[in-house]
């Protein structure tokens, strides 16, 4: 191997080391006091309960992780949003599953935890899957009851989708752990069945200190919303348990026993390995944000038997798009190309900017994919689209424009890997956030944001030192390059996967070896989504 490979295998274990620090930190939720008196109460913690359920903890994809991540310091955080969401296998059925850890301010919804409850919620609409709720919750945390009561997307959505996900005919399953209070009591019982731990679990609308304040009746929570209470006497659950372990083998049992979906039909063949080490993804992916690389020797360590029918191959090449097989499943794959260009000033290197014949060929190939129903994958590693007098006239924002159109329009399944930069529009044609991928996942050398770090703190500064000239005001040299890197800065910590990942613009951050099972276990659930819609671009300019 080359000098620069082992620089770039280098840099990359070293983002992983990061990564898995700060995944075992998050991982511990509230500390480890706070899962000790979990366990002095009998209890098991929300990622013990996963653990527990599913039939592999090594199969389970977590959503979210990184929720929270830096945010709410002032109140001392919400690792993970104060909630463990993701895909698992229960009994051999894909699920969704949602547990509420209540080491993390007893379990109480932030407004990152309840845009995290949401996304869960979605991921089972859109794969009609079923949906697992682990309930131990104290409800809206009061100081922020401003930012997650009253809005659409906010506390109450959820329950709308309770309503929602039952008329779909998606099973909904809850397991009362804990408190359950107040308006998150409508949670569980909204579900298709409800069971509840004894002496541990309790669900009400208000707690006995309320009761007590509102209508002057002195009881104790347990006998006024415990297990026995609501299980024998009210019927508000269904059954009740002695422990969580037995609470969660009834779960077990129930999707033992559920029937057969009807399956979209993905064509998937007997999986086989990469016959290209994944191991060199690590030195293959260039550490220099504009330095250009070959996009293929990427896929061909991620796709099986190394083996990619590449679609117009000489047209269009700062994307390349093809054929392939990840884990037995046909994809479509469509990838941003660094190039070297040459201009007027010399040779330019290019990361990853689609230029208008680019933007024509995924286009077509979109939609070719969505004619023969074969799931899209999106690695994304772009600067966005191409500009200047040229790239104008020759019609880049109408090309752009197609190419959109295509991809917000596909109606078979769509999986966004971002593994380099992801700028500006180019976020959005290759299927960012906003465009409805299954799951978005990045790597490590991923950076998100509207335009380079280099590039914003130009712009910004420019902006400033105008400010401060229309005020009269003088800056030296010394003093603008000092504003500029402040500039820089606070810009490129905005870039970083870990602000993406905490603000669930991603669903999380990655190994690149682990990005095959995303796409698998993501292509898996989307199976069980009969895709009822036809697909159809509407009006585009050609």
């Amino acid at each position: 191997m080359d000098l620069e490979f082992n620089k770039n295998d280098d840099s990359m274990r070293q983002l992983l080391f990061q990564l898995n620090t700060k995944l075992k930190k998050v991982k511990l939720g509230g500390g480890e006091k706070k899962i000790k008196a979990q366990h002095d109460k009998g209890k098991l913690t929300a990622r013990e309960r996963i653990d527990y359920l599913v039939d592999d903890s090594d199969d389970f994809i977590e959503i979210g992780a990184f929720a929270g991540d830096g945010m709410y310091t002032e109140v001392g955080g919400c690792p993970s949003g104060g909630v463990v969401t993701g895909i698992g296998r229960v009994s051999g059925r894909q699920c969704v599953i949602v547990a509420n850890d209540a080491t993390v301010k007893a379990g109480a919804w932030f407004p990152i935890t309840a845009k995290k409850n949401l996304r869960a919620q979605e991921v089972a609409m859109e794969n009609r899957l079923p949906i697992i709720y682990l309930v131990d919750s104290a409800g809206v945390f009061l100081p922020m009851q401003d930012e997650i009561f009253p809005d659409k997307e906010h506390f109450g959505r959820q329950f709308r989708n309770n309503a929602r996900m039952s008329s779909m005919g998606i099973i909904q399953v809850a397991a009362i752990m804990g408190s359950c209070v107040a308006g998150g009591a409508y949670l569980p019982i909204m579900s298709d069945e409800a069971a509840i731990v004894d002496k541990t679990g309790s669900i009400f609308l208000a707690g006995s200190y309320l009761v007590k304040a509102a209508i002057g009746e002195d009881i104790d929570n347990e006998t006024l919303g415990g297990a026995t209470t609501q299980s024998e006497i009210s019927g508000v659950t269904d059954n009740k348990f002695p422990n969580d372990e037995a609470c969660l083998d009834y779960i077990k049992s129930i999707f033992d026993k559920i029937g057969e979906f009807e399956k979209v039909g993905f064509d998937r063949k007997e999986p086989r390995l990469p016959e290209k080490d994944p191991n060199e993804l690590y030195g293959i992916m260039p550490q220099d944000r504009v330095k250009p690389y070959d996009v293929r020797e990427i896929i061909t360590r991620l796709v099986d038997g190394s083996e990619f029918d590449e679609y117009k191959e000489k047209y269009g090449q700062t994307i390349v798009c093809g054929y392939a097989r990840v884990d037995g499943w046909a994809v479509g794959i469509v990838a941003n190309q660094r190039v070297v260009v040459k201009s007027r000033k010399g040779e330019m290197q290019m990361g990853g900017v689609i230029y208008s014949d680019s933007a024509d060929k995924a286009a077509r190939f979109i939609m070719n994919c969505n004619q023969r129903k074969i799931p899209l994958v999106f690695l994304q590693d772009v600067s966005g689209f191409m500009v200047g007098s040229r790239a104008e006239h020759g019609g880049i924002i109408k090309d752009g424009a197609k190419m959109v159109n295509a991809m917000a329009n596909s109606v078979v399944p769509k999986f966004t890997i971002i593994t380099g930069n992801s700028f500006g529009a180019g976020n959005y044609a290759m299927c960012g956030k906003a465009y409805d991928p299954r799951l978005i996942y990045a790597w490590p050398t991923a950076q998100i944001a509207v335009m380079s770090g280099a590039s914003a703190a130009k712009t910004l500064l420019q902006i400033k030192v105008s400010t401060l000239k229309a005020q009269g005001k003088e800056i030296s040299e010394e003093e603008e390059k000092k504003l500029l890197d402040e500039i820089k800065a606070s810009y490129d910590e905005q870039m970083s996967p870990y602000y993406a990942a905490a603000r669930l613009w991603v669903d999380g951050i990655i190994d690149p070896k682990d990005t095959r099972k995303i796409i698998s276990k993501g292509i898996e659930a989307a199976n069980h989504a009969p895709i009822k819609e036809a697909f159809n671009v509407g009006v585009i300019q050609t």
